[in-house]
């Protein structure tokens, strides 16, 4: 059990659960796209979202074990409205093909959550050849919002109702303090195998996602648009995140009950950012265990994230 209780201002802590920070809440009508829906946090995510009466479409890299987790959810929630399509956040072509395939659904898009990702792996490249957790945790996902961003505009406009865009991040990006502004804008030294840690690039990616959310939101508010975009830390979950150490994986599954939280409490914020009427209208901030946090001051770095922003378009522009 997650040990600390005190209640923030939203009147939630770090121990509610997504159904607690959502009960009584009502998504008929509203849709929204899970990345990494099949397994942990992204699996709660899911099911207290169609709980809720939401449409969600699980965006998964494994359809088998997506479809598996599409069945539990109905079973337990039989009105639950819930599709599955195959999302490889590391391909470039996966992503574009998912949009694709979303189309065909003739659905509308009212709420993105950007929830996908990898932790520590090995050095490896990404089938575009962009290092393994910056591709799949911020350009996967800055990919997939870019192709979708029409389609939720096009919803705001047509059913007067808030868009909302959710980038889930990490406290990981504490590693701020070894992770240089150079290397984090200068991705092809992220290529060099003898520079490269995984917990920095992690630090890395997650960072990406916070200062991607703050430029998408200056730019939505620029254009007048009814779409908010917010960032999140969800709280150390053990999850198969951790697949790739297995030391901090076994750590973490024995002693970790203590420190960590449960799947139900990690979901939380996630589930709170997209349904709840507190954060109407609320844009560019980042939130942790449901309620306004203060990340890195390098998230607040506006130039940072405008370059990041014109980095990221240069390496999705040969699939535009």
């Amino acid at each position: 059990m997650w040990p600390f209780h005190r209640r923030g201002p939203s009147g939630f802590s770090s121990s509610s659960t997504a159904e607690e920070v959502t009960e009584g809440l009502d998504g008929s009508g509203l849709t929204a796209i899970v990345t990494g829906a099949s397994s942990g946090i992204g699996t709660e995510t899911a099911r207290v979202l169609a709980l809720r009466s939401v449409h969600v479409v699980m965006g998964v890299r494994n359809l088998s074990a997506g479809h598996n987790v599409k069945e539990a959810i109905i079973k337990d929630i039989p009105t639950a409205k819930v599709d599955v399509l195959e999302l490889d956040l590391s391909s470039m072509a996966s992503v574009k093909k998912f949009t694709s395939q979303f189309g065909f659904l003739n659905l509308p898009l009212n709420i993105l959550i950007n929830n996908a990702g990898i932790l520590a792996t090995p050095f490896m490249c990404s089938h575009d050849g962009i290092e393994l957790q910056f591709a799949t945790n911020h350009i996967g996902h800055f990919l997939l919002t870019h192709l979708l961003l029409e389609k939720m505009k096009n919803t705001t406009c047509n059913f007067n109702v808030e868009g909302r865009i959710v980038n889930v991040s990490s406290e990981g990006l504490t590693l701020k303090a070894f992770v240089s502004t150079r290397l984090m804008i200068n991705q092809g030294e992220l290529f060099q195998i003898m520079m490269y840690y995984c917990y920095f690039a992690y630090g890395q990616s997650k960072l990406a996602n916070i200062l991607h959310a703050v430029e998408l939101s200056r730019r939505l508010k620029e254009e007048g648009v009814n779409i908010t975009a917010n960032s999140l830390h969800p709280g150390i979950i053990v999850t198969n995140l951790f697949r790739h150490r297995g030391f901090v994986n076994a750590i973490l599954g024995t002693a970790g009950k203590l420190v960590t939280k449960n799947v139900h409490q990690g979901a939380a914020t996630t589930c709170y950012l997209a349904l709840h009427p507190q954060v109407n209208r609320v844009t560019e901030k980042y939130f942790s265990n449901s309620n306004l946090a203060t990340p890195s001051s390098r998230t607040a770095d506006a130039d940072l994230a405008s370059k990041l922003w014109d980095l990221s378009m240069d390496m999705i522009s040969s699939c535009l």
